[in-house]
Parts: C-alpha cells; structure tokens; sequence
C-alpha cells in the first residue's frame, strides 16, 4: 500500500479490520506538488515501489484518490512506475472505485467527500468523462488538508446522506483515504438500501480481484461481501 505521508487512517483501518488471510505493507509517499491534493513525487512512486517490491508483495495499490484528478493520465504513469518498481500487478484508487460501481451493475452515484467543491467537481468530471457514470448529487465536506479529513467522523457522512440520497442514487460513493469509513459502511448500507464505496475498501477489493482472491469479507460492505467481478465495459 503506497500513501501519502500525511495519511494516518489507512493502516490502522487495514490492521484493525481485514482478515488474517490479508496482510498488508505500507510505505509514504511526499508530494510533487504546493497543495493539500497535489499527486504524489514520481521518484517517490518509484522508490517506494521497489522497496514493497523486495518485501515479494503481490500486488502493489496507491490510494490516493484525488492525485488522480488533478493531471490527466496519471493513473496510467503512477501503475507503470508502480508496476516497475515492484514487479508486480498495480491499482489506483481513482480507478478501483470506477470499475466497482460498474461491477455492481451501476450507473449513477452520489459523491459525497471530504474534499473542497473544486476537488469534488473534478471528481465528478473523473468518473463522467472515463467511466461513464452520472454524478447526479454531490456533498463536499470542504476539507482543507489532510489533517482535517483524518478529524472528521461518521457524522459527516450521515448528515450527507440525507441531504443527496434519493431514488436516483444507485451507489453512494465516498472517496478519501484519509477518511475513517470502514467499519461504518455496513451500518451506512442498511439504512440507505444500496452499496456504499469508499476509498480504502475499494482498494482492498481491487487488490483481491489482482490476486485472484475470492474469499469474502463480511462487514465491511456489499462490495467485499459479493466481490463482484470487474466489468470490461
């Protein structure tokens, strides 16, 4: 698992909440960039990769969603060095969420997210223009950095619901690896009645689909309960 340096949620959902059979390895990441979402440093993508790689992972994720938004390709750049480095398969979390939403047979979503409205409006641009799906309501928590999203609670989340769901909303999608979700997604689906995604939970079902895993994960959501398989189309 590559994230950024800042990132202090991410190990301990993992360590807390995946089963025995799933072991993760992590490694930090600085950022190229000036601001609270830029994407991480290409040499750090690298570095970093090869290092995981000597520990003989099987597949190498970097959840970092919003890096993904903010330069056109990036996903593909951030694999092939990913990919390179470590030898091994690569997902983004920018891409694991897109081809879950259409694994679960889905087209409309809602973003709700901790991040600024810029960032959520190119979230929103992200998964219209590449995957297709139609954002029909969003809700951002304005966010300013990572420290603030890592502060924020279920609460959150719960107010926005009421404020985007509705019968239109097929999967309510909440990306922010930064963002503690996981061991709230399944409360979250009973009451809403539809899939929730979420950044880290998203990745872990990509990384199982990598590695041809198919043993299920209860209590964390539909998505890892089913592990539908990923769609070409």
């Amino acid at each position: 698992m590559l994230i950024p340096s800042t990132n202090t949620t991410v190990e301990i959902e993992y360590t807390r909440l995946l089963p025995p059979s799933l072991q993760a390895h992590y490694a930090r990441l600085g950022k190229a960039g000036n601001t609270p979402f830029s994407p991480s440093r290409d040499a750090d993508l690298v570095y970093q990769s090869k290092m995981l790689g000597n520990a003989k992972v099987e597949v190498i994720a970097l959840t970092q969603t919003s890096a993904s938004m903010f330069e056109d390709g990036y996903d593909a750049k951030a694999k092939r060095h990913m990919a390179d480095g470590a030898g091994v398969p690569a997902v983004t979390s920018a891409e694991a969420i897109g081809e879950a939403v259409r694994a679960l047979g889905a087209r409309r979503i809602a973003l709700i997210s901790p991040y600024s409205e810029a960032v959520i409006n190119r979230t929103k641009l992200y998964y219209e223009t590449r995957y297709g799906l139609e954002v029909v309501a969003t809700d951002a928590f304005g966010a300013t950095d990572s420290y603030a999203i890592g502060a924020l609670t279920a609460d959150n989340a719960t107010d926005a619901f009421k404020r985007v769901d509705g019968p239109k909303v097929e999967v309510v999608v909440l990306p922010g690896g930064n963002f503690p979700t996981m061991k709230f997604i399944a409360k979250w689906e009973q009451q809403l009645g539809k899939p929730v995604i979420t950044t880290n939970q998203v990745v872990i079902w990509a990384v199982m689909a990598a590695m041809g895993v198919r043993d299920t994960v209860t209590g964390l959501g539909r998505l890892l309960e089913e592990l539908p398989a990923k769609r070409n189309s």
